[in-house]
C-alpha cells in the first residue's frame, strides 16, 4: 500500500507518498482500507512536532478518516469484514490503509457518504465537547465563533445553530463571511488577516461586543488563540464561557485574570483526544447525538474540495496558511 510519510518532524515539504507494509491486525483491531481522510489543523502541527503529542517516527498524519473494513483480530466483536466505519486515531488516516483499535472504529450508516464522513466527526465532536459539554449551550444562547469558516468553526456554527443560538461569526476574509452567512451566521465580523497591534485589539474587542444583543455572548469558541484571543475574552457577558480550542494564528494567547474575575465567567479547555481517552462513554454518546442530528437536517456538514491523497501536500499547506474553507478530504481510489 502507499502512504503519506512523515520521517522527521519538519516542514510539511518534507512529507512524502511511498510504498509502506500492509498493516496487521491485532487481536483487538481492524484493518480499514480508507476511501476518505479529513484534513485538520492539527494535522499540520504534528507532522512539525508542534502538537500535544508525537508519534514515534516514521508515521502518516490524518487523524480521521472512513472506509470498509478489510481484515478483523480474532477477538473483535462489532464488525465484520466489508462494514462501513468511520475511525478517529491521532494518526495514520493519509493512507490506502490504516489499523486501529475496535473502540475507535463507528458504523457508517449507508446514506452517509465516505467524502462526508471521512472528514466530519472530529470536527463536529470538538464542537459538540465545546458547545454541550463544557458551555453547556441553550436556545437563545449568544455565541461568538472565532475561525469560523475553518473546519471546527463552521462545525460550531452549525451545531449552534442547531441549538438554537444566535451566531456571529468573526472571519479573516470577506469571502470567509459569505461562507459563514450562507450556513446559517446571524451576523460576522471581518478582522483582517494581519496580526492585531494593542489599538487595534481594542477596536476589535469593542466591534465583536457591538455585535451582541445582550452586551456580551454567552459563549466564545476561539481555535485561532494569539492576538485575537484578549479581544474576543473580552466580549464575553457574565458568567460566560471562553472556550479554547485553539491556535490556529500562531502564538497561545496570555490572559488578564481580572476579566475572568469582573465577568464572573469561566475558561474551559477543549481538547478531544483526551477526552475520548478519558470519558469514552461520553464521547461515544456524542457520536449519536451528531448522528441523530444529522439524520434529521438539522446539522449539514460542509466538504469544500476532495482531493486524491496522492496530491495531499497542497491542501496540508494551505490549512498552515490558514486559507482552507470548510473542509477539504483527500480520497482514494
Amino acid at each position: 500500500m502507499k502512504a503519506i510519510m512523515c520521517k522527521e518532524f519538519a516542514s510539511v515539504d518534507n512529507l512524502s507518498w511511498e510504498e509502506v507494509p500492509d498493516p496487521i491486525a491485532s487481536e483487538n483491531e481492524v484493518v480499514i482500507d480508507v476511501k476518505a481522510a479529513g484534513l485538520n489543523y492539527p494535522d499540520n502541527l504534528i507532522v512539525q512536532g508542534l502538537y500535544q503529542f508525537r508519534p514515534d517516527l516514521p508515521f502518516s498524519p490524518g487523524h480521521e478518516g472512513a472506509g470498509i473494513i478489510s481484515s478483523i483480530g480474532k477477538n473483535v466483536s462489532s464488525f465484520n469484514v466489508g462494514d462501513r466505519v468511520s475511525f478517529f486515531k491521532g494518526f495514520g488516516a493519509f493512507a490506502e490503509k490504516i489499523v486501529v483499535p475496535e473502540a475507535l472504529a463507528f458504523p457508517l450508516p449507508k446514506e452517509l457518504s465516505f467524502d462526508v464522513a471521512g472528514g466530519m466527526f472530529m470536527v463536529y465532536s470538538t464542537s459538540l465537547l465545546a458547545l454541550k459539554q463544557r458551555a453547556n449551550i441553550k436556545a437563545g444562547d449568544e455565541v461568538l465563533v472565532l475561525g469560523a469558516a475553518g473546519g471546527v468553526g463552521l462545525a460550531a456554527v452549525d451545531l449552534a445553530k442547531a441549538y438554537g443560538a444566535r451566531v456571529v461569526a468573526a472571519v479573516s476574509t470577506e469571502e470567509k463571511a459569505a461562507l459563514c452567512r450562507k450556513y446559517g451566521a446571524d451576523d460576522v465580523v471581518v478582522y483582517g488577516t494581519k496580526k492585531l497591534d494593542k489599538e487595534a485589539q481594542v477596536s476589535f474587542g469593542k466591534e465583536l461586543k457591538s455585535k451582541s444583543k445582550n452586551g456580551g455572548y454567552n459563549i466564545v469558541y476561539d481555535p485561532v488563540g494569539d492576538c485575537y484571543a484578549v479581544p474576543a475574552l473580552r466580549s464575553v457577558g457574565w458568567k460566560g464561557t471562553y472556550l479554547v480550542v485553539g491556535f490556529a494564528a500562531g502564538e497561545i494567547p496570555v490572559f488578564p485574570a481580572n476579566l475572568m474575575l469582573l465577568k464572573g465567567c469561566q475558561v474551559s479547555g477543549v481538547f478531544i483526544g483526551r477526552f475520548q481517552a478519558e470519558e469514552p462513554k461520553a464521547n461515544a454518546e456524542n457520536l449519536i447525538e451528531i448522528g441523530k442530528l444529522l439524520a434529521g437536517g438539522k446539522i449539514k456538514p460542509f466538504v469544500s474540495k476532495a482531493v486524491p491523497m496522492e496530491e495531499a501536500l497542497g491542501s496540508i499547506k494551505a490549512i498552515a496558511e490558514r486559507k482552507v474553507l470548510g473542509k477539504v478530504v483527500f480520497v482514494n481510489g
